[in-house]
């Protein structure tokens, strides 16, 4: 596909760092971005069940490690729960959906104020067609993928956030 006015097309590409400037448009990992700043800063809750265990190794690889540098504390609350799907004649469930529901607030050390919070959700399936074993791989399978997805939303939303830094 080519496009028509060559000379209109490098003027959209060259004014358009400009415009996202203009907007107030920042680099997450660029000096003094949301990224940059939360780093290897954020000391995570510690896990309570397997849900947060996994919750918490996802985050803490996204943002390292708090340790003794830590200027924000990450409280998060996991609810999930798993709904039947796929229910055939003989009342077998072939489907099962794994939904989870997480609160998180964002503190700062220093003044114990918080920064930010929220509340993502999402789900991930898996198949109950096979073995007991299979099942159950599929169901701790299905565990890890959507602990996953919610510590990829969190994140997310950090760095969209306005931490005043």
């Amino acid at each position: 596909m080519s496009l028509p006015d060559t000379r209109l097309n490098r003027r959209f590409f060259l004014l358009a760092p400009l415009a996202l400037a203009a907007c107030g448009f920042e680099p997450v990992y660029g000096p003094g971005g949301t990224g940059t700043l939360l780093q290897g800063r954020v000391q995570v809750d510690a896990p309570d069940d397997q849900d947060s265990y996994i919750l918490v190794r996802e985050l803490e690889e996204r943002l390292g490690r708090g340790g003794d540098n830590a200027a924000f504390a990450l409280s998060t609350s996991i609810r999930t729960t798993v709904a039947q799907l796929a229910v055939d004649r003989e009342g077998d469930t072939n489907r099962f959906n794994r939904i989870a529901v997480v609160d998180y607030a964002l503190r700062n050390l220093e003044t114990g104020s918080i920064v930010t919070s929220g509340q993502v959700e999402n789900f991930v399936g898996y198949s109950a067609t096979g073995t007991t074993i299979v099942t159950l791989a599929g169901a701790q399978d299905a565990q890890k993928r959507l602990m996953n997805i919610m510590a990829d939303q969190i994140v997310t939303r950090l760095y969209a956030a306005d931490l005043g830094g």
